[in-house]
């Protein structure tokens, strides 16, 4: 099978109910904004090199949409998955999120190869924080 020509990028969009707030959560969370794709009705979390969260305030979501926004505080519309490099830094981002407002979702899942916990953020989406044993993986 023959690599893809260019590397292929996700991005999430979320509606969030105060763009700042969130802005500052996933800031403080260790992520950075980027201002190119930035403004009054959208923010730009880069996760890593190919995957990004596009922060929307509901009104500006509602426009890429003829579906009713979900209240991700009562139903699940998205999991998000991300992958980390240790079991210390799957605790510490959730830790940390715990301490900006997140709240915990679902239990600590450890199969000693696979260690993952989750949290909803501040709009209640669920972001789930998992390692494996690049060990298991190979294997």
């Amino acid at each position: 099978m023959t690599a893809p020509a260019h590397q292929q990028m996700i991005f999430v969009n979320l509606p969030v109910t105060d763009l700042d707030a969130s802005k500052k959560f996933f800031t403080e969370l260790g992520y950075s904004l980027n201002p190119q794709f930035s403004d009054d009705n959208a923010a730009s979390v880069v996760i890593s090199d190919t995957i990004v969260a596009m922060l929307l305030t509901k009104p500006f979501y509602a426009t890429f949409t003829k579906k009713e926004i979900a209240d991700a505080t009562k139903t699940s519309e998205v999991l998000v998955a991300l992958s980390s490099e240790s079991r210390e830094k799957v605790d510490e981002l959730v830790d940390r999120a715990l301490a900006l407002g997140a709240t915990p979702s679902g239990q600590t899942q450890d199969m000693g190869f696979m260690y993952g916990r989750s949290f909803d953020d501040l709009d209640g989406h669920t972001w789930e924080i998992v390692w494996m044993d690049p060990a298991a993986v190979e294997g």
